[in-house]
């Protein structure tokens, strides 16, 4: 006897969830001088308390790619493209290169990891590429609405929260991005009433 076959989800074209837990009603469009990079760490794609789809939906002209080693040659143009310059928000530490001034936000790539701290790690290791960017560290954060992953410290942010506020610093106007954040909790919402109240116990996230 044939087994019976598994009915497919109906999934959104735009988010790329299935279309009863469709994000795209947070999405809260912005224009930024500053160009968004998102590499996205493979096991993130499917997490659905992941924030980087909305972050990448909401900022236009904004690149999300998924891997963990990047071919050399296309993580270059990624990095490049258009002759901008990279930024890495990332933490300094003792073996990133020094610090240097950066140019006008209309000339700036803010290139950002969406993994938890050790998968982050391991695609630093995996691409000298990304080692060798001057970096942008984010500090005196306030504390994360992300509440549907635990952290271990209060301003250990998501990736929209994190990019957000990076890119209202290289940008100067801080202003501009408040719509991300409106969007997120809107998003954030949405996928508590999903998660048992004992169940947000997660990997620290990058940022």
């Amino acid at each position: 006897m044939n087994q019976p076959q598994r009915l497919r989800r109906a999934t959104c074209a735009s988010c790329l969830r299935a279309q009863a837990a469709c994000i795209c009603r947070w999405v809260r469009p912005v224009e930024s001088p500053v160009e968004l990079l998102i590499l996205q760490h493979p096991l993130e794609v499917a997490n659905a308390k992941n924030s980087a789809r909305l972050l990448h939906l909401s900022v236009k002209g904004s690149v999300l790619e998924v891997g963990e080693a990047f071919d050399p040659a296309r993580l270059d143009a990624l990095l490049h493209a258009g002759g901008r310059r990279p930024v890495l928000l990332y933490p300094e530490t003792p073996d990133a290169p020094a610090p240097a001034p950066l140019p006008e936000p209309a000339r700036l790539r803010l290139v950002v990891l969406d993994a938890t701290w050790r998968k982050s790690r391991k695609m630093l290791h995996l691409n000298p590429a990304l080692r060798e960017l001057p970096r942008l560290a984010l500090r005196d954060m306030p504390a994360s609405n992300y509440r549907i992953r635990k952290a271990h410290a209060p301003d250990q942010l998501s990736t929209l929260e994190a990019s957000a506020h990076a890119l209202g610093q290289l940008d100067g106007d801080r202003t501009r991005y408040a719509p991300l954040f409106a969007g997120f909790d809107g998003f954030v919402g949405q996928q508590a009433a999903f998660v048992p109240s004992d169940a947000t116990s997660h990997a620290p996230r990058l940022n």
